[in-house]
């Protein structure tokens, strides 16, 4: 007597824990710290957001909420991808210039004056 089929395997990937510094990813019965310090795009991402993760391939995984791929060689070796989002901290924002007297639009059937 033949099993019936085994169904999809759905385990593949998951974030076991979240922290302040990064998350736990679990791949197979690798362990992996995805930290944000180097992976900035799941920073300020919704825990849901970062829990739904999908191993699309045996070396690629994706968060389709957040529309972010990444290989797994990337969170292992991230010195080897030197690609990282930075933000530049620009100081205080500068005030814009206001006009004194707004400009007035010129209606379509009048003349331009040269």
């Amino acid at each position: 007597m033949k099993s019936a089929l085994h169904g999809t395997h759905t385990s593949e990937a998951e974030v076991t824990n979240v922290s302040a510094h990064g998350f736990w990813l679990l791949i197979g019965v690798r362990e992996m710290f995805v930290p944000f310090d180097e992976f900035p795009w799941f920073r300020d991402a919704p825990v849901g957001q970062i829990l739904n993760v999908l191993l699309q391939a045996p070396n690629h995984l994706y968060w389709p909420d957040l529309d972010i791929d990444l290989a797994i060689e990337s969170i292992e070796h991230p010195g080897r991808f030197p690609l990282v989002s930075k933000t530049r901290s620009t100081g205080a924002l500068q005030q814009t210039r206001r006009a004194k007297h707004p400009r007035r639009m010129r209606s379509p059937g009048r003349a331009a004056r040269g």
